[in-house]
């Protein structure tokens, strides 16, 4: 007969030896963080590509403005708007933009400041739409909140209430002699 702790060896032992399972308990162990780092990287990467697509139209909107073309043509700021929407649809909710276009004596005067108040929410009740006339100064901003869309994982990248990131793009020229 064997001694109680004879018996407590014999089963730690074969505890030790047993490798049924092992893969399955190794897994259930490293799977959560292994997920976590997954989504964060999703994450990270479409408001990323979200934040590019936005610069660019942007960028590609602003042109219009640039050249004299959308003063001549006696466009609006919603004209404006569905230009930039029509490039930035693919990833974004044109309902959501908000934009600010000024005009300024140089460029050294254009300083801006953070268009989110204390609550974290847009204050859009100094935003304008002055395109200028030929040789002006032009800061073309254009607000869009981003939907984070795994709350808690990136909780870093949160900058609005109702866990949404602000993106920001903006586009500073001097409109071509074009009068």
């Amino acid at each position: 007969m064997m001694s109680a702790s004879a018996r407590i060896r014999d089963r730690i032992t074969r505890f030790h030896r047993a490798r049924e399972g092992a893969a399955a308990v190794e897994f259930a162990l490293i799977a959560a963080p292994f997920f976590l780092l997954i989504f964060a990287t999703l994450e990270v990467a479409l408001f990323f590509l979200g934040s590019t697509i936005i610069e660019n139209g942007v960028n590609e909107a602003a042109r219009s403005i640039r050249t004299g073309q959308l003063q001549q043509s006696g466009q609006t700021v919603e004209d404006f708007r569905g230009a930039i929407c029509e490039r930035i649809s693919s990833v974004a909710d044109c309902s959501r933009i908000q934009l600010d276009v000024r005009t300024f004596d140089s460029f050294s005067s254009s300083s801006m400041t953070s268009p989110l108040n204390a609550d974290g929410e847009i204050d859009d009740t100094n935003f304008t739409f002055d395109p200028g006339g030929g040789g002006d100064v032009v800061v073309v901003r254009v607000f869009y909140d981003w939907q984070l869309m795994a709350p808690g994982v990136v909780s870093g990248m949160t900058n609005m209430s109702g866990n949404k990131r602000l993106i920001s793009a903006t586009a500073v020229f001097r409109n071509e002699p074009f009068e």
